[in-house]
């Protein structure tokens, strides 16, 4: 790779990975000799990007774009650009960044173009232009211009002014209402020019805390009280989601920030930037209060006035709900209004916030370009499960791991709830490396306690707003016969196996509810992962049978208590996982259980154990969670059955 190139994506990384520098992925960077343009393509972040994140433009095909008299009429001229830097363009598979020519023009090597939040708090205030002009004397000041090729032709006048007045090249542009450009002909001399401009305005503005974190401090903010969050985020979700919007996904934030910015509606209430709009819309929605019945119809005005559900609502006592149309969205909405929230913060020090105006909202409003950024930042659909948030229970690992995976790969928002705090982290985080725009948290919780099953549900309304499916998975199997097992080992299988269940259905049930009460369409699932020996006897195992027989009992009684509120409640029955850690663990796996305890006849090894059960599964296979998931999405596709046990056995157990 060529040095030039991987000093551009060293500095691109090193910026977008700040917050401080870049939020959203937003910014972009360039380098250029004598005849190419390397620019961050669209739909690529700096924080990771490679070299196949940027175009590469012929410069002797971009030059004369600065010449060229275009239409008069917005949309026509903005096509007419477009496809002047599609033919520019080397690399046919990446669309430039809208501002290409604006890092053309410029005659540094390197551009990094970026929009700081301190830098943003100066140029979104009121005294703009005359703060620039003391601070930063020898930088090129731009008052607000629309994007695409009006801005660019302004700044490419602007620049030949200045070399004709100065005989040298601007270094620092200043954009209203955007952000900032630097230019050097090293990386290294971009870095000092930024922290300069960086340190006069540290010294300049006093920043809010809790920029991005949730504050666990009590006080008039903080976490939002349980009430308020599991009754009333949930009912706001169903109602963003209902009317074929398809499945919001919230993500609530409580801190400094928030408060301020509710107690100040005056001063965010309008969008500061092109990338606040992007994100997260030209209108933003405050509720008076938790009731939710005046939040459906304030939501329901603002979608007949608007003809889209509103992406920021600040609640009192809640405080912001990001809405997305899936989790990535969501996190992109916080990021950004957060910081939106700071940079009015920050124009106090500069004579107070000036957001843009109306006309020039409705020009970004109408962009095709700003349009094509709000879809690639949306993310596509492509999973069965696509948008749902389901709690899987035991899913750091073994067989909830699996069930998890698979449904993660569907589209899910995955609830790794889990005792296992190290392998729940780390499974996590491997499902985040693999999803998609949905997302996967883990949440220690210890099932066969209510109060730590109230914190997993509230914790899944904090990162995601809504409960749509349960799946009770987390189980154990204590083998012994009537002589050996102990009244504690009994009491111990039956409380994970049963108890929790009711336990787990009691608090998710009741957050359905108010989901279902204000759809007729929606449905929502409650799960559990039984097993065949749920269905029929397990000789020297009568604890771990008899527990998931009273679950069957319980799914049955659930599913008739639930019905008419839309919620289902079925049992899938596994067949045998051979493979997995509840068998095949070398020291308390279920082979070595059986074999001690003399429940195979005639068994010698853990080999005849194994062959011994494979030779009762007609289909001769162990059952895996890529079976049982299979099962689990027909149980949450289907409207039309309820408390069912769904045999996943290999024909070992087939229901008359």
């Amino acid at each position: 790779m060529d040095k030039n190139i991987q000093e551009l994506i060293e500095i691109s990384r090193q910026y977008g990975a700040d917050p401080r520098y870049v939020i959203a992925g937003g910014g972009n960077t360039s380098y250029k000799d004598e005849s190419r343009l390397w620019v961050k393509a669209s739909g690529h972040a700096l924080a990771t990007i490679d070299e196949d994140g940027f175009a590469v433009l012929d410069r002797k095909l971009l030059a004369p774009m600065a010449r060229r008299r275009y239409s008069s009429d917005t949309a026509i001229r903005e096509e007419q650009v477009k496809n002047d830097l599609a033919v520019a363009c080397l690399t046919k598979d990446r669309r430039p960044s809208v501002e290409t020519s604006l890092h053309n023009c410029m005659e540094w090597h390197f551009i990094v173009h970026l929009h700081p939040t301190l830098v943003n708090a100066l140029m979104c205030s009121r005294m703009a232009r005359e703060c620039c002009a003391e601070l930063f004397p020898e930088a090129l000041y731009i008052e607000y211009t629309d994007p695409g090729y009006t801005l660019f032709r302004k700044v490419y006048n602007r620049i030949k002014a200045w070399r004709a007045e100065k005989g040298a090249e601007p270094q620092v542009i200043f954009l209203q209402n955007h952000g900032i450009f630097v230019g050097a002909d090293t990386t290294a001399e971009i870095r000092n020019i930024y922290d300069g401009i960086m340190a006069k305005l540290e010294a300049r503005v006093e920043i809010l805390p809790c920029h991005s974190e949730q504050s666990e401090e009590s006080g008039s903010f903080g976490k939002p009280q349980d009430d308020n969050l599991t009754e009333f985020v949930p009912a706001v979700r169903t109602v963003l989601s209902r009317a074929g919007r398809g499945l919001k996904t919230i993500q609530v934030t409580s801190n400094a920030l928030t408060q301020w910015a509710i107690e100040s509606w005056d001063a965010v209430k309008e969008p500061f930037t092109p990338d606040g709009i992007v994100y997260c819309k030209s209108e933003y929605l405050l509720l008076e209060g938790t009731d939710a019945d005046a939040a459906e119809k304030a939501i329901e005005r603002y979608v007949a006035r608007r003809g889209h559900t509103p992406k920021v609502i600040l609640v009192p006592g809640v405080g912001l709900l990001a809405v997305g149309d899936n989790a990535k969205n969501a996190r992109i909405v916080t990021e950004v209004f957060l910081d939106s929230i700071q940079v009015a913060w920050g124009a106090g020090s500069f004579g107070g916030a000036h957001p843009m105006n109306r006309r020039q909202i409705r020009f970004i409003d109408n962009w095709e370009v700003e349009n094509y950024r709000r879809k690639v930042a949306s993310g596509a659909a492509r999973g069965r499960v696509e948008g749902k948030t389901i709690i899987v229970t035991g899913a750091a690992q073994g067989f909830g791991e699996g069930i998890a995976r698979e449904l993660i790969r569907e589209g899910a928002n995955i609830v790794v709830a889990d005792l296992n705090e190290v392998t729940g982290e780390k499974t996590a985080a491997a499902f985040n490396a693999i999803c998609g725009s949905n997302r996967a948290i883990f949440v220690k919780t210890n099932v066969a306690e209510m109060d730590s099953i109230r914190a997993l549900i509230r914790e899944t309304i904090l990162q995601f707003g809504a409960l749509d499916c349960f799946v009770s998975n987390a189980g154990v199997a204590r083998a012994g016969d009537l002589e050996t097992l102990t009244p504690e080992t009994f009491e111990f299988v039956t409380k994970i196996n049963y108890h929790a269940f009711f336990y787990c259905s009691k608090v998710a049930s009741h957050v359905m509810k108010i989901q279902t009460a204000r759809d007729p369409e929606y449905f929502a699932d409650i799960i559990q992962v039984n097993s065949k020996s749920g269905l029929v006897g397990s000789k020297a195992n009568y604890a771990y049978a008899g527990s998931k027989f009273g679950g069957i009992g319980l799914t049955q009684s659930f599913a008739l208590e639930l019905a008419p509120f839309r919620i289902k409640v079925n049992a899938i029955c596994p067949g045998n996982y051979l493979d997995g850690p509840l068998w095949s663990d070398p020291e308390k796996g279920l082979f070595i259980q059986y074999l001690n305890a003399g429940k195979v006849p005639g068994a010698k090894t853990v080999a005849d154990v194994r062959e011994y059960y494979l030779s009762k599964v007609p289909m001769r296979k162990g059952c895996n969670p890529e079976d049982v998931c299979k099962a689990i999405l027909y149980a949450i596709d289907q409207t039309g059955e309820t408390g069912q046990a769904i045999p996943v056995t290999g024909g070992q157990v087939m229901l008359a």
